[in-house]
């Protein structure tokens, strides 16, 4: 399915916690002094693209040259908006000329998830540095991929994971990692969007003006235009995503694995279903259940839509079911529930800072100083959490309980198997990295 060995898998896999550079670059990180300017251009400006674009040039370091986009009509909007700011750019429609410009030191991939892995390993392979949005793919095997292109070009690639640049996040996980709430049994992630409202069935349609459809569909599945699919609401069609398991998963269960210092679990088993609006537009379940089994504790993912009273009265979270007390975690701060009188309460500690704003700065900061162990969120870190995310979404499909096998990076049921990779159309083929 692609060229990533089980061992560069292991190799890769263990720096996850430890955060180290990973050796074997085809060519060097691209020398920008102390004091150059980083040339970033943006491809997907439509959401979070123009967030991350935004948050990076707030740094005096960056400056934008280029922006990319197949919707023409978002496309004028946003160089309209930099030459407000008295920013000059270059448009690009197709991302491969943009990468082509030598000028450009590092992206922002900002589109659709079925487009991460495709553009995450040409704009490597041109030796352009990368901030690639979550997930960082759409299968497993674009996963896999996508770590061992990071390590064939040695490319800084940052995953736009920006929790892990918040300090009350690293806070709430070293107190976590201190003991404090013995033993830990169950860990609690969930998302409840009670923003999420049913999206209507349209017809389809011809595609707007402006937009080039065929390039948008890329390696998806060929299909009519319709508006449900496009722009923000492809998250929730099996083509293009794999629906909050991982558009909110990815952010949530990133803390949860890190917490317990956990890589992949024994089984996985899934439940749920669109319950909420049956016979509504989308694909992905609205309601889900998730179980996942580790050494010496489960892992429970929650999702659904339309609800926002979620567990301890947060519409999302990740909460540390420990014998002595329960830590929960949120954006906005984390607290210690303490179990009878085993422990001491801790007050809610509040958010400090901004976690998009720190995370882009992070990655301006390692594209000067070339130490790819200051990332904090590497391509292998993005890639373990939706490596889960995914067997998720594959135990909810295969309506059974699945298996990991970790010696052999698979399945041991072969119908969780046939959701690996994701299957390429229109002549695009998942790259292979050898």
């Amino acid at each position: 399915m692609t060229g990533f060995s089980r061992r560069n898998f292991i190799r890769s896999a263990s720096t996850i916690l430890a955060g180290t550079a990973l050796p074997g670059a085809l060519h060097a990180i691209p020398r920008i002094s102390a004091n150059d300017k980083i040339n970033v251009a943006a491809i997907g400006i439509n959401g979070m693209g123009w967030t991350d674009l935004s948050a990076m040039l707030k740094h005096p370091e960056a400056q934008c040259v280029a922006l990319c986009d197949v919707d023409k009509n978002v496309l004028d909007k946003r160089v309209a908006e930099l030459a407000t700011k008295g920013i000059k750019v270059k448009a690009y429609h197709d991302y491969r000329d943009l990468l082509s410009n030598k000028d450009i030191d590092a992206v922002i991939i900002g589109t659709p998830d079925h487009w991460h892995c495709l553009q995450m390993t040409d704009a490597c392979a041109a030796g352009k540095s990368v901030y690639v949005e979550k997930p960082i793919g759409n299968s497993i095997v674009e996963c896999r991929t996508m770590e061992a292109a990071q390590q064939k070009y040695n490319s800084v690639v940052q995953v736009g994971q920006w929790q892990r640049s918040q300090q009350h996040f690293a806070d709430a996980i070293d107190f976590v990692h201190s003991g404090k709430l013995g033993q830990i049994r169950l860990v609690k992630a969930w998302a409840y969007m009670g923003w999420m409202k049913s999206i209507p069935v349209v017809a389809d349609a011809a595609a707007p003006a402006g937009v080039d459809y065929t390039t948008w569909l890329g390696p998806a599945t060929k299909r009519p235009f319709n508006a449900n699919r496009f722009h923000f609401n492809f998250r929730w069609y099996w083509d293009y995503a794999g629906g909050l398991m991982t558009d909110w998963g990815v952010h949530l269960l990133d803390y949860a694995l890190y917490g317990m210092k956990a890589q992949f679990p024994k089984s996985i088993m899934a439940a749920g279903g669109k319950f909420a609006y049956p016979d509504d537009a989308a694909e992905t379940p609205d309601t889900l259940t998730t179980v996942y089994e580790f050494d010496g504790f489960n892992l429970q993912w929650e999702h659904a839509t339309g609800i926002d009273g979620g567990p301890y009265g947060r519409d999302h979270g990740i909460a540390f079911i420990g014998n002595k007390g329960t830590l929960v975690l949120d954006r906005g701060g984390w607290e210690v529930i303490p179990e009878g009188n085993k422990m001491e309460a801790v007050p809610r500690q509040k958010k400090m800072d901004d976690g998009v704003f720190l995370h882009t700065k992070n990655f301006l900061d390692v594209i000067k100083s070339k130490n790819l162990g200051q990332l904090h969120a590497p391509i292998q870190v993005g890639a373990h959490v939706a490596v889960n995310a995914q067997m998720g979404n594959i135990a909810f499909k295969t309506n059974q309980k699945i298996h990991w096998d970790a010696a052999n990076d698979r399945f041991q049921e072969q119908a969780a198997n046939e959701y690996l990779a994701a299957k390429y159309h229109n002549g695009y083929s998942i790259p292979r990295i050898s």
